[in-house]
């Protein structure tokens, strides 16, 4: 089974989407499930992982009553205030639900460069192996040394990275990326997701030669194992289509053993999350 392990859904207000900027005018509109099932089926995949956009309670109910209507989606990733001394009923309430399957908080936003370890945070975090849940890591390159020594406190969590930490591809800069991505994947209980590549790019003129040094380095530090393929969408948009953003990772696979294909155009998104498919 093909699955998207990362999009996003949205009913489009300009207050609650401040980050859709006038170089983003073309997403300020709503995106929701039948949006994305042309996509999906005419990509080849049969399921997705939606992923928080907004940090309230309300999104992650909002997303869970979708993921409840749609077989389409497999699973979501949502908020909860890990930082709040209610964080365990937050997720008691919400992990009834077994369309929840992990939680994200933008960390790339917070001003503190190591918001990654504060105390409020951390102990947060430690309330998510109970309720068997992931924790998505959505950061910049610059705060990969803090995510290294983040992930080191929590040995049994699940953690994913998103984005491949947004490498400099605009620049076609590896270091100090390629160093901070190896240092994390050292952990053997962190993943990463193949996603928002085609952004991080010149959005009128890259090419998927561009993007090729940081898959290498990305498959050199994880292994075949431990990578997801996902899209962005709708963010991709501003860059690619879906089709586009996909094919960027599917063609780098296709020089590879097809369980590699497998794995990380599906199965390791299936054993991360345990989906139910």
């Amino acid at each position: 089974m093909y699955i998207d392990a990362h999009q996003h859904f949205w009913i489009y207000n300009p207050d609650e989407y401040p980050w859709i900027d006038d170089s983003m005018a073309s997403l300020r509109r709503n995106f929701l499930p039948e949006d994305l099932h042309s996509e999906l089926e005419l990509n080849a995949f049969q399921g997705s992982v939606v992923v928080q956009t907004r940090q309230t309670l309300e999104e992650t109910r909002w997303l869970l009553e979708l993921a409840d209507r749609d077989p389409t989606i497999l699973g979501v990733v949502g908020w909860v205030d890990l930082r709040s001394s209610d964080v365990h009923s937050q997720l008691a309430t919400f992990g009834k639900n077994p369309k929840l399957v992990g939680i994200r908080h933008i960390v790339q936003s917070e001003r503190d460069d190591r918001f990654l370890l504060q105390r409020d945070f951390l102990r947060g975090i430690s309330v998510l192996e109970e309720f068997d849940l992931g924790y998505d890591i959505l950061i910049y390159t610059r705060h990969l040394p803090v995510a290294a020594e983040f992930v080191a406190r929590f040995p049994r969590q699940r953690f994913v990275l998103n984005h491949l930490a947004k490498p400099p591809i605009k620049t076609g800069e590896l270091e100090p990326w390629a160093t901070g991505i190896r240092d994390l994947a050292k952990f053997p209980n962190v993943f990463c997701k193949l996603s928002g590549l085609v952004t991080e790019a010149d959005w009128q003129g890259w090419t998927p030669e561009q993007i090729t040094p940081y898959l290498d380095i990305a498959f050199e530090s994880f292994g075949p194992g431990r990578l997801m393929i996902g899209s962005d969408w709708p963010v991709c948009l501003v860059a690619a289509s879906y089709g586009t953003a996909m094919g960027v990772v599917k063609n780098y696979l296709s020089k590879l053993p097809s369980t590699t294909r497998d794995a990380v155009l599906g199965g390791n998104a299936q054993r991360f999350w345990n989906l139910r498919t």
